[in-house]
């Protein structure tokens, strides 16, 4: 291979045919990799962030960002294309959806009669009788009210006695001493982990309703909620890994490092899991790790006793992590692979990139197809419908490698699906299985969200904090809870001993919404 590595004089231009043409070649391919490093620059700077691709056709390069509408089953996953029957063409736009029926049954009627300003008949000045009405409902808001939750003990006494004065107990309290209820303790943490409101901003709305508070002060508050819900994070965190199969996924997030003035790059890792897609045991739920690195150690460290299926990228960390235990089977998203020749076909337009994507959107659509099958009739269609297409499509990226510059990115593309080619093809042997790991990139979005009102956190323990909070509002969210009950519930009875520690299991999200709805059904 000729090396480039200043710039070429032509007193230093090789003599012999052969070295030309090696020189000529590198420099190409120089110029493409340059090439598509600059339009992928473009693309993050100026494009689309989606790369998913309901359809690609020379004249138009589309992106088609809604989800697939399913009933109990989860929505399609982010990166699922449409199916292949509507490849060809321009891609029909979708009807609008609106929602032009009746509101909410279960929202409480404020009822507002609006009467004429006269009831007397214009004509003979008798007096009108109603024979009929006109109703309209429009959804209203009432704004947070901040109020003051004054609590009176009175002391009762015997007139004879001494000893008789009797007096009700003081609530344990979330903050002692504190100026803070539950409540309002709640209402700050749901704003900031899942409605992604910085603390400094709800200073500002408290200070417009004349509520004048320090964000530190604030702070504190989600310190000691995360204090009081570390132990049922920590269940849920149990509960996760001990799913025979588990997703993992990390990302950056920047901690304040005082000592220095600046940030440090730290790391947070989501282990999810979720068995809607084929109807199994495991509800959806997500748990964040807080941890220095992402190196193979921190994920060692949190899979310790793991033993199944993991479901990630190609990130080298997951595969060292596998080769030093024979119990972890990895199964390689799908997704990621196809990105790459999603990339490819970004800034070459390459017809190979095209066929690729094309190829993948197929297996896609088969998925769709069978999403909220079981376990055994997904792996039985995946068999018959899905095996064919992948093994045609590995014979395709065998055959074209070979014709290929090596450092193309065409060629990393080939060589990034056929060298995780056993992980990516795990789920054609085993129903369980999804083809990619988009349920735990989709519960990464509220971390992101969040890291980028926030910029950082503030230290470690606020990093801590984060995760723990994090984990609890965002699996509530999965389970179309209201965060603000759910997290307000589940505080009072820890604080308050209504639920013990071994009782804990109670207060998971999804077993608490199965009881919540029991009790409903048996006072209905």
């Amino acid at each position: 291979m000729y090396r480039l590595g200043m710039a070429i004089r032509p007193d230093s231009l090789p003599t012999d045919t052969a070295a030309l043409t090696e020189m000529v070649l590198a420099l190409d391919a120089e110029n493409e990799k340059l090439r598509v490093a600059m339009q992928t620059l473009k693309e993050i700077i100026f494009g689309k962030r989606s790369e998913r691709l309901a359809a690609i056709v020379v004249e138009q390069f589309a992106l088609d960002l809604g989800d697939l509408a399913t009933g109990v089953t989860p929505p399609a996953p982010a990166n699922d294309d449409a199916p292949a029957a509507k490849l060809s063409g321009r891609p029909a736009r979708e009807k609008a959806r609106r929602n032009i029926g009746a509101l909410p049954k279960h929202l409480p009627r404020c009822e507002q009669v609006l009467e004429p300003d006269r009831t007397a008949c214009p004509c003979c000045q008798g007096q009108l009788h109603k024979i009929g009405e006109d109703v309209s409902e429009v959804l209203d808001v009432i704004p947070a009210i901040l109020r003051v939750l004054r609590t009176i003990r009175p002391k009762y006494g015997c007139r004879s006695c001494t000893d008789g004065v009797v007096q009700a107990k003081v609530l344990p309290r979330l903050i002692e001493s504190g100026m803070a209820s539950t409540a309002l303790v709640t209402h700050v943490v749901v704003s900031k982990f899942a409605w992604y409101l910085p603390l400094y901003r709800q200073v500002q709305i408290l200070a417009g309703q004349g509520v004048h508070l320090d964000r530190g002060t604030l702070a504190g508050w989600v310190k000691r909620a995360a204090w009081w819900l570390k132990s049922l994070y920590e269940l849920q965190l149990r509960t996760i890994q001990a799913s025979p199969r588990v997703f993992c996924d990390e990302t950056p997030m920047p901690v304040l490092d005082p000592g220095r003035r600046r940030t440090r790059i730290c790391q947070f890792w989501a282990h999810a899991m979720d068995d809607r897609p084929w109807g199994g045991p495991s509800p959806p739920a997500v748990a964040y790790v807080f941890a220095d690195g992402r190196g193979t150690d921190e994920i060692a460290g949190q899979l310790a006793g793991f033993a199944g299926i993991l479901q990630v990228d190609g990130y080298a960390a997951y595969k060292a992590l596998a080769r030093g235990r024979g119990a972890i089977q990895l199964a390689f998203c799908l997704a990621h692979a196809r990105r790459k020749f999603v990339e490819v076909y970004k800034t070459t337009r390459s017809p190979f990139a095209h066929e690729v994507i094309e190829r993948l959107q197929a297996v896609y659509a088969i998925e769709a197809d069978i999403r909220g099958s079981s376990a055994e009739q997904r792996l039985a269609a995946r068999h018959a419908r899905t095996a064919p297409l992948m093994e045609a499509l590995r014979a395709r990226l065998t055959e074209m490698v070979d014709q290929l510059f090596s450092q193309s990115k065409l060629a990393e593309a080939i060589n990034y699906a056929l060298n995780h080619w056993d992980g990516l093809t795990l789920f054609l042997s085993d129903g369980r299985v999804e083809v990619d790991s988009n349920t735990v990139e989709r519960s990464m979005r509220p971390i992101a969200m969040g890291r980028r009102n926030s910029l950082f956190s503030g230290n470690e323990g606020g990093a801590e904090s984060w995760a723990i909070l994090a984990s609890l509002v965002n699996t509530a969210k999965l389970h179309e809870l209201d965060p603000q009950a759910y997290l307000t519930d589940v505080l009072e009875r820890i604080i308050s001993g209504r639920t013990k520690s071994h009782q804990l299991h109670e207060l998971l999200a999804w077993n608490w919404k199965a009881a919540r709805e029991h009790t409903a059904q048996a006072a209905a």
